[in-house]
């Protein structure tokens, strides 16, 4: 665990003074830039005070039931999912919050599991069914990366309407009209619909659902280029995809993104280094996995009113779309 030793030599002040300043000392008298940093190179470094540290216990909170709706051969392959868990954990590790996970099979998972945890992050897409049977079995519960229907239940996920809008309108900036979608059906793909539509430009012939791993990105944009439609740019579901995308495109003969751009979502390590670089949308897994315990935290604790968080996005661009003039891509 991190020390505040540590935190002090990374920020270049004295230990009593991080101290002082994660302990909230109102009499300390230090400049707001060089409090912030000491906050924020805490919280890169996942410290929790020991107040902080004694708050779960104090509150609970002990165990944490981590229900994933994915199996872990599946989650191996999906970067943006592992970093996500690995938010929660880090979070309840520093909490000294054990925890249990249940992955996704054939058969609902022991209802035991989670009847004995003191509460249940459930990361991922679950269906009504699920969502009920997880909310009956489980003390207190938080969806992570998904929003239920039922408002009265605790969620954190990324804003995808807003990003993918947000993608859309800078595609557009960068002169792309002719834009092609591939991915599951999910908020993004909605708004990629209706934004799309709006601005006269929607093609049904070059919107493709289906499996979001990179097989699926080259089956789904083999399928697209079929259609001989005119095409500008391919934005994918995830990054995963993207990288089956790129396998169709240099298979055609096809170059990116002098021939056709491509977007994506999520920025996994392995974006920057695709060739070109993918210009992707980068999505807080990890800050999605921290909020989902401290909203649990909080549920223990007792607060009543339900909370749906939504956490913003940024387009980090790259060479696999056309830059603006004057920018250049990372």
């Amino acid at each position: 665990m991190v020390t505040i030793k540590e935190i002090a030599a990374a920020v270049g002040v004295s230990s009593a003074t991080v101290s002082r300043v994660l302990n909230y000392d109102s009499t300390l008298s230090i400049s707001n830039r060089k409090r912030q940093a000491i906050i924020e190179t805490a919280e890169a470094l996942n410290y929790a005070t020991p107040r902080n540290r004694n708050r779960a216990n104090q509150q609970g909170l002990n165990k944490l039931a981590l229900v994933h709706f994915l199996a872990p051969e599946r989650e191996l392959v999906d970067p943006y999912y592992v970093a996500l868990r690995l938010g929660i954990e880090r979070r309840c590790a520093a909490l000294k919050i054990e925890t249990v996970k249940v992955y996704h099979t054939d058969a609902r998972p022991d209802a035991k599991l989670l009847q004995e945890a003191s509460g249940t992050i459930a990361i991922g897409r679950h269906d009504e069914d699920e969502t009920e049977w997880l909310q009956r079995n489980s003390r207190q519960i938080v969806f992570a990366d998904h929003v239920p229907h039922d408002d009265q239940i605790d969620s954190v996920s990324a804003d995808l309407r807003a990003a993918m809008e947000k993608l859309l309108a800078a595609l557009a900036q960068r002169g792309y009209r002719r834009i092609a979608y591939i991915g599951w059906g999910d908020r993004r793909a909605q708004a990629f619909v209706q934004w799309m539509t709006a601005a006269g430009w929607f093609d049904d012939r070059l919107f493709r659902s289906g499996d979001n791993t990179e097989e699926g990105g080259y089956r789904l944009t083999r399928d697209i280029l079929a259609e001989r439609r005119p095409l500008d740019a391919i934005v994918t579901f995830n990054d995963s995809m993207a990288i089956g995308t790129y396998r169709a495109l240099h298979e055609a003969g096809l170059s990116i993104p002098g021939d056709i751009g491509v977007a994506s979502f999520n920025d996994i390590s392995v974006a920057q280094f695709l060739n070109p670089p993918l210009t992707t949308v980068h999505l807080p897994a990890e800050e999605i996995g921290e909020a989902a315990v401290e909203l649990l935290l909080e549920r223990v604790g007792g607060r009543e009113l339900a909370k749906q968080i939504s956490l913003a996005s940024r387009i980090v661009w790259r060479a696999s779309t056309r830059a603006l003039t004057g920018e250049s891509a990372q």
